[in-house]
């Protein structure tokens, strides 16, 4: 079966970097696209940023666009989200998922994903 565990949450300040990790097993990691999500409290679960199966693909929500960073080691059954510019809009748990498909769009689009069991982000003003 699909485990995917999140890793690197934290407290933080405005303007502070952190780092997400998420290693994924049970099944092959580069056949699929990974995702991150997130939920603040109060409100519906979003999504932030894809991968595609081999890493050349990226897409990002308008929000976090020129301060997140996806990316993936499959060699590792890894992948990351680097956070930059912290906001206390950025406050939330973030889920890493995988989606049943190797694109993007399976990860932005698709419903039946495996999900890992979050982790606390709190960026602090």
């Amino acid at each position: 079966q699909v485990q995917l565990v999140e890793s690197g949450g934290g407290v933080v300040q405005v303007g502070d970097s952190l780092t997400l990790s998420c290693a994924a097993s049970g099944r092959t990691f580069s056949n699929y696209a990974m995702g991150w999500f997130r939920q603040a409290p109060g409100k519906e679960r979003e999504f932030v940023a894809a991968i595609n199966w081999g890493g050349g693909t990226t897409y990002y929500t308008d929000s976090v666009k020129g301060r997140f960073t996806i990316s993936r080691d499959n060699a590792k059954n890894t992948v990351y989200l680097q956070m930059n510019s912290l906001k206390p809009e950025d406050t939330a748990v973030y889920y890493c998922a995988q989606a049943q498909g190797s694109s993007t769009t399976d990860v932005v689009q698709g419903t039946s994903h495996y999900w890992g069991q979050g982790t606390q982000v709190t960026v602090s003003s």
